[in-house]
């Protein structure tokens, strides 16, 4: 099979229209269609069903996108020796992580690596979902789960542990929680049931009905201001509730739940010289800080600001 075919394949796969696929190969569309369709005769099998929606794999085309994505790994990897990137510190990196640890943790943290590597562009995606590496969506990823299967490079990051928080406000409003017989009395702020992208988010099943449950959101750090506003109580992690003043734990030694962040790199890329330094670095920064994200401590660490003496 021709590379080229397999890449114009890909995009198409990846994107479903015609017009997206060009803008992303640098031709015109027109092109994109005529290639696809002369590769479909070449192999004997139709790749894509066309209608009004785009371009929608067929069982043949999902089966060759299994192969199409190990041969542009394999192609890339190539590349990144030949041209002796594959040792040096510089290229590009695209790193995803969940929203609140990227957002209220690593956002500060790579600003530093990045002063320390200006050869080196860093993507840096914190998203409320899991990103596909398969497809190339990143080369690192942060997970809360480890992957079950793939040809991963896994490395367990750190612990990290979540309370029960309100604000004063709404305590003094509501009353004092002593036991957690107290909690069916009180309001919950959570995640959408049917949108939850991890079993490992689901905690107030846990701790409280649903029925207690009137105020979801996706995103960990809406959950966070709604808390801080006096709307009810959350699930958050330390790291993300405990440097706000207005924030306090409820029923501390009751209601605690300890969570694992994991590294993943796709296989061929883990040994590439700028991942495996992004790698140490997150890996330095997670542990200086292990503190901080366990709840024990209130304040971040960053490079340039050592931890205070205890």
């Amino acid at each position: 099979m021709d590379w080229d075919n397999l890449h114009i394949f890909l995009e198409l796969a990846r994107g479903r229209r015609l017009m997206d696929a060009a803008e992303r190969l640098g031709i015109d569309y027109s092109t994109v269609s005529r290639r696809i369709r002369r590769f479909e005769q070449e192999l004997g099998t139709q790749l894509f069903d066309r209608n009004n929606q785009g371009y929608t794999l067929t069982a043949q085309g999902l089966h060759l996108v299994e192969y199409a994505e190990k041969v542009e790994a394999i192609v890339h990897l190539a590349q990144e020796k030949l041209t002796g990137h594959n040792s040096a510190l510089s290229g590009q990196i695209r790193l995803a992580c969940t929203e609140g640890f990227g957002t209220h943790f690593l956002a500060a943290q790579l600003a530093h690596f990045c002063a320390r590597h200006p050869h080196i562009t860093l993507d840096f995606l914190p998203l409320s979902r899991f990103v596909n590496l398969p497809k190339r969506e990143a080369d690192m990823a942060i997970s809360i789960e480890r992957p079950d299967s793939g040809n991963y490079a896994i490395a367990k990051l750190c612990d990290y542990h979540l309370k029960l928080y309100a604000s004063p406000a709404y305590l003094a409003e509501r009353g004092p929680i002593t036991a957690a017989s107290d909690l069916q009395n009180h309001t919950f702020i959570g995640y959408v049931d049917d949108l939850v992208f991890s079993e490992e988010l689901r905690y107030l099943e846990q701790i409280v009905t649903a029925d207690r449950v009137s105020y979801r959101s996706t995103n960990v750090v809406a959950q966070c201001s709604a808390v801080r506003q006096g709307t009810g109580l959350a699930v958050l992690p330390c790291f993300l509730a405990s440097p706000h003043a207005d924030l306090v734990p409820v029923l501390e030694d009751q209601v605690l739940f300890k969570r694992s962040f994991w590294l993943v790199t796709p296989e061929e890329r883990h040994n590439l010289a700028r991942i495996k330094a992004l790698r140490q670095f997150v890996k330095d920064v997670a542990e200086r800080n292990r503190a901080f994200l366990l709840g024990e401590s209130r304040e971040m660490v960053t490079p340039d600001r050592p931890a205070s003496p205890q």
